[in-house]
């Protein structure tokens, strides 16, 4: 992709990634957990979020790919079972992230075509939208990608729209501290729906392509976790408000419809009806599309089987359809709490593994380490206290947890054991380029500055070297067009690789040479 991406579309990513289906099918289990402290237990997952992307911010600058988060996995934890187990896992979390997302709308398609859920609907709901969507994909991204954009939109503008009218009808001496849960409760409620915030780190894909990354990454990736949280909180505070606890419990899986109800109606319920099921198919078209491309990078690159990168028909590949298949039987066998607690239990763990590498690599990545560490902590704090209420107060809600952990393991376990393949140093073929030009780049610029110094005479250059790029200053009367040209073309071939993504050139003429950066050196030709 030539065309650079700014702050607006790289923070677009990340909000579109999370408000997703999550808020529509988990909100009622938050509630019912948390009672009146249900915006509270939304800022504490939020919480999380923010700090670990705080980690993804930093990784994303420091080691640009289209792998995004299987690529920080390999730098840090390198090519062992470990690492390969983490990405198979991710893969694993994708899937789980579908079969929510395809239970939420299979319940409010129900719910609003019958007035109430059944069952067998439901399940040929689930079934139809899973289907439906691989198809879509199998299309192109061309598809996908406008009916994304509409979807997002559409969204967020109903949510916001929900909140707003809310607060003229709700009762918030509910969101009181004597209408709290106990502080375990509040925190389950929100660890179980800590899923909702997956989706930020979407942004680290496209991290190669992001335009003046040091600035742009870091702020697209708080944004978004902010700009998430207050929407979260703000629903969940109004649906408190608006709902009774006996209705929560009644309509658990389709609560927000039902929250609308009492200041607009059944028009209420419609129109949240229409969000949730835009917004679930919006989630399982993008999810679609993410994860059949993480299938296929980690497949490339020795984790899976070289099935998954294999295309069947036009743009689809089997690791498209598999995803399809196995998210539609997920949806279809398990409930919505073991749905749940299996995504956010993978996504915490996946998470915790990416403030720990952060945290190992701090010196590459110029981060304050403490910080990566508490995100490391609080993870591994979520996961026990996860783990904990669900095994004392219901054990059947961790059965699907451990069917994905423990089968994920054996997976790799297993094809470890008969292949000799193993993952690469690096996910994104560019990203070893530009490391391998990082870590010598005089050796690669001062040939072919010497060759144009020969050309123009008066040619001096100056550098500034970031976390993952160089700024080159090149100070000429020559012609400017000229030397850009006769530049990247010696460059480029030198590396046998396109440079103009990491290194990032400036033409002044002498007079202009105050512009130059405090901080840049001379390069001696």
């Amino acid at each position: 992709m030539d065309k650079k991406i700014g702050f607006w579309e790289a923070y677009s990513i990340g909000v579109g990634g999370m408000i997703g289906g999550g808020i529509f099918a988990v909100l009622g289990l938050t509630i019912e957990l948390a009672k009146g402290a249900a915006p509270l237990a939304f800022l504490f997952a939020g919480f999380i979020a923010l700090l670990t992307s705080y980690s993804y911010a930093k990784l994303s600058v420091r080691y640009p790919s289209e792998g995004g988060t299987v690529e920080f996995l390999v730098q840090g934890l390198g090519n062992n079972l470990f690492s390969a187990y983490l990405n198979t896992l991710l893969l694993a979390s994708y899937v789980i992230m579908l079969a929510l997302y395809s239970y939420a709308f299979g319940s409010y398609a129900s719910a609003m075509i019958f007035g109430h859920e059944i069952e067998l609907y439901k399940k040929i709901f689930i079934a139809f939208v899973l289907a439906f969507f691989t198809f879509l994909n199998f299309l192109g991204a061309y598809i996908s990608g406008k009916t994304e954009d509409i979807m997002v939109f559409l969204k967020v503008a109903i949510l916001l729209l929900f909140s707003i009218l809310g607060f003229f009808t709700g009762d918030f001496s509910k969101l009181s501290p004597e209408h709290y849960e106990s502080l375990i409760k509040i925190l389950t409620g929100g660890l179980i729906i800590f899923l909702a915030y997956e989706g930020f780190e979407l942004i680290a894909n496209t991290a190669a392509d992001i335009e003046n990354p040091e600035k742009n990454l870091p702020r697209a990736y708080y944004a978004a976790v902010l700009t998430t949280i207050f929407i979260y909180v703000l629903v969940a505070a109004v649906a408190v408000a608006n709902l009774t606890y006996e209705q929560v419990v009644k309509y658990s899986d389709y609560a927000l419809a039902v929250a609308a109800k009492p200041f607009l109606g059944d028009f209420g319920f419609i129109l949240i009806g229409i969000a949730a099921l835009l917004s679930t198919s919006s989630a399982i078209n993008a999810t679609l599309y993410g994860g059949a491309r993480v299938s296929y990078l980690v497949a490339k690159t020795g984790a899976l089987p070289q099935e998954f990168s294999r295309k069947i028909w036009k743009n689809g590949t089997e690791g498209l359809l598999i995803l399809g298949v196995v998210s539609m039987i997920f949806a279809i066998v398990y409930n919505i709490q073991n749905i749940s607690i299996a995504g956010s239990l993978g996504f915490l763990i996946i998470f915790a593994a990416v403030n720990y590498v952060n945290f190992r690599l701090y010196k590459e990545t110029r981060s304050n380490r403490w910080i990566s560490f508490l995100a490391f902590l609080l993870c591994l704090f979520s996961i026990a206290v996860l783990i904990g209420y669900n095994a004392q107060h219901d054990p059947q809600n961790l059965h699907s947890s451990l069917v994905v952990l423990v089968l994920t393991f054996l997976f790799e376990l297993v094809y470890r054991s008969i292949s000799s393949v193993r993952l690469q140093s690096h996910i994104d073929p560019r990203l070893k380029v530009r490391e391998k030009f990082m870590r010598a780049h005089h050796i690669f610029l001062r040939p072919v500055l010497k060759i144009l110094k020969n050309m123009f005479k008066d040619l001096e250059a100056y550098k500034v070297v970031r976390t993952s790029s160089i700024d080159l200053y090149l100070v000429s009367e020559g012609n400017h067009k000229r030397i850009k040209k006769e530049f990247f073309d010696h460059l480029n071939k030198a590396l046998k690789h396109k440079s103009e993504k990491f290194v990032h050139l400036h033409l002044l003429t002498p007079k202009q040479k105050e512009q130059l950066p405090q901080n840049s050196q001379k390069i001696k030709l």
